[in-house]
């Protein structure tokens, strides 16, 4: 089955043709990063507009890469949840469209759930049950996953997103857009140990999984004189070797936790995050944990994770009907506290 699969969540166009849910025929992903840069963040009205122009050729790039017409399409999925509206619309109204059209089966499917899937794209599928962390500048969640379909949320940021907090941080020193990417290239020339900012105590409760980065923010950003460690004068690189330390050990401590107490040792990564070159580089220094990450190019939003989500459903005989909406928010999710 020849999955169509489209993705306008936030401020990429993408589309993808995958095969059985698992084969990549084609994966375009056309970015607007020069239209949003100069704001240093997504605009959403600038991000809708873009993909109302751009969706048609996106798609019609993916077909034809992947060698196949509009009859040759099998189903159609699209991203119909959470994102931003505006852009969802975009995406789904196509989606719709295309599906009446060609007269093929259509799903919307959950973007989280997507960045979940992703890692079965690449060369290792994991068993389930497993632990899952999914980590962008919208969501930060640790899951158990019990099927493509059945998480169950163990915890997740009481405030704001860690990709967030990277755009953030950059933005207000001006480092460069998009913050993650950015931070991330800068810190391999930095001093790690030259600020040291604070962790948040949430240990206890239903809070032993949760992590908060307003005030990792605040330290960065308001007060970073008060958490200088090197006393000799410091670069931007040791501002971002810094604080990338701090904001993923915020992750890793709780993650731990739930390793520990689920007794799944199983950890896959999904989102932008994701590509993180020091978060990939502590679990890669676990010993009991063994964790799977996508490709680089299915960390961050792309249609590849939703054709393949997408198959799984319609595999299953699951269909939404013509008038599905979408919407800005994730819908369902299980909360589970220790």
């Amino acid at each position: 089955m020849r999955v169509l699969g489209i993705e306008t969540s936030c401020d990429e166009t993408a589309a993808a043709v995958v095969e059985n849910g698992k084969t990549i025929l084609s994966n375009i992903v056309a970015t607007q990063i020069p239209f949003h840069a100069e704001f240093q963040g997504v605009v959403p009205e600038i991000a809708s507009r873009k993909h109302t122009e751009w969706i048609y050729a996106v798609t019609k790039t993916a077909l034809d890469e992947a060698g196949i017409s509009p009859a040759d399409v099998d189903g159609v999925a699209v991203t119909g949840e959470p994102g931003m509206l505006g852009s969802l619309l975009v995406g789904v109204n196509f989606a719709k469209a295309f599906a009446y059209m060609e007269r093929l089966p259509f799903i919307t499917v959950n973007h989280i759930l997507g960045h979940l899937y992703a890692s079965r794209l690449g060369e290792t599928a994991p068993d389930y049950p497993f632990l899952g962390l999914l980590v962008s500048g919208g969501h930060s969640i640790i899951c158990r996953a019990d099927n493509f379909d059945a998480i169950t949320v163990l915890g997740t940021t009481i405030d704001d997103a860690v990709g967030e907090a990277f755009d953030k941080t950059a933005k207000y020193y001006r480092l460069g857009y998009p913050g993650g990417a950015v931070i991330d290239k800068l810190a391999q020339d930095g001093d790690a140990t030259a600020f040291r900012f604070p962790m948040p105590n949430l240990y206890k409760g239903e809070h032993r999984y949760d992590f908060s980065y307003s005030g990792l923010k605040t330290a960065v950003i308001n007060q970073l004189d008060q958490f200088r460690v090197k006393q000799e004068p410091t670069t931007p690189a040791d501002l971002a070797a810094s604080f990338q330390k701090t904001a993923v050990d915020v992750l890793l401590r709780s993650l731990f936790r739930a390793v520990e107490d689920t007794g799944l040792t199983t950890v896959v990564a999904g989102g932008g995050v994701a590509a993180n070159s020091y978060l990939r580089a502590c679990l890669a220094d676990r010993p009991d944990v063994h964790a799977i990450f996508p490709p680089l190019p299915l960390c961050g939003d792309n249609a590849a994770m939703i054709a393949g989500l997408g198959y799984q459903y319609l595999a299953r005989g699951d269909r939404s009907a013509l008038t599905a909406v979408a919407s800005s928010r994730t819908q369902g999710f299980k909360k589970k506290y220790p």
